[in-house]
């Protein structure tokens, strides 16, 4: 079966059409809208005018990996595209993948190894995407990083969250290899806190950054939960990926081998004839029992429900009546425009 991904290469006309449909905005709401502040009208320009290697410079200024943003972001820079006002807005996510694409191919993407060592030592805990990126940060500034994950791959979801018809994990290993080039070392198959305790890499590296991700998942006690079918999507993702992978998921999970070897062995479809019957206590994850996280667990004030056992704080939120900038179609937004 195939499980390449299913987006296409846009065509270079087209491409070049819709940068050139960026009006380099005197206030950029697609800055706004993206996370990263991505420079988009400057990077539109440069691909109208054919010049994609410096669009891969100024791409590369705000972030580290637009190969994995192009395919995996939601695009709200789309969202608060002022073109989009009175009609499509300038499509910034396929042109943002197409100029990383087109400089890998093209040898445009090479390592930036440090001019000189600062002697300083740091380790980072995670190797998803931030862990990924604050490591890439700190090695070319000259500090020596070693990156630890607990899973046999480093990337993290990137490696067994994200389905392979969204993202190849190869766009994640030729990053890894720039990485290596560079100096970042890679530690694998370590779970801090067990093979590795925190004190020892405080008393090993001068400093630690924890990038940990949450494989956790978040359930929803709503009507229905309980019915036959219904899963966390982790516990599907990972052994997924493993599978497509070509390594088996470990034995900790509660998937039955069915499910990973043949659709036909899954549950009958059911018909508009046969419904539901029968109920089930809602199934946790594989690495927690099923008593340890009831549908009835105390809530937190932000409504999120708390793991037990949980040491580390609270993470700090963004009040929901902060003051957001206004949208590209309200009345203040387009006087500001």
């Amino acid at each position: 079966m195939d499980w390449k991904e299913v987006y296409e290469a846009q065509e270079k006309g087209v491409l070049k059409s819709q940068a050139g449909r960026c009006m380099d905005c005197g206030v950029p709401f697609c800055h706004q809208g993206c996370p990263l502040g991505n420079l988009i009208p400057e990077w539109n320009d440069l691909v109208w005018r054919d010049k994609g290697e410096e669009a891969m410079e100024r791409l590369h200024a705000t972030n580290n990996f637009p190969e994995f943003t192009g395919r995996l972001c939601p695009a709200p820079c789309e969202a608060s595209c002022v073109l989009g006002i009175n009609q499509p807005a300038v499509t910034i996510k396929q042109v943002e993948v197409s100029i990383v694409d087109q400089a890998f191919e093209n040898g445009w993407v090479n390592p930036l190894p440090p001019a000189r060592l600062t002697g300083k030592t740091v380790a980072v805990v995670g190797s998803g995407p931030a862990g990924l990126a604050v490591a890439q940060q700190l090695t070319r500034v000259g500090h020596t990083v070693a990156v630890y994950e607990r899973d046999d791959k480093i990337g993290g979801l990137l490696r067994y969250g994200i389905p392979d018809f969204k993202m190849e994990k190869e766009q994640v290993d030729r990053r890894l290899e720039q990485m290596k080039a560079e100096g970042t070392r890679f530690r694998t198959g370590v779970a801090v806190g067990t093979d590795v305790t925190w004190e020892q890499l405080r008393r090993r590296y001068d400093a630690v950054v924890v990038a940990t991700g949450a494989t956790v998942p978040r359930d929803l006690p709503i009507p229905g939960r309980e019915l036959e079918g219904v899963h966390f999507a982790m516990d599907y993702l990972v052994p997924a990926n493993r599978v497509v992978a070509g390594r088996r998921w470990r034995t900790r999970s509660t998937l039955p081998e069915s499910t990973l070897s043949s659709s036909a062995a899954a549950t009958p479809a059911r018909t508009a004839s046969a419904p539901r019957t029968g109920t089930r206590p809602p199934r946790s994850p594989p690495w927690r029992s099923a008593s340890s996280r009831p549908l009835s667990a105390p809530a937190t004030s932000h409504g999120r429900r708390s793991p037990p056992c949980s040491k580390l704080p609270a993470p700090t939120r963004k009040a929901a009546n902060a003051p957001t900038s206004p949208p590209p179609w309200s009345s203040s937004a387009r006087t500001a425009n």
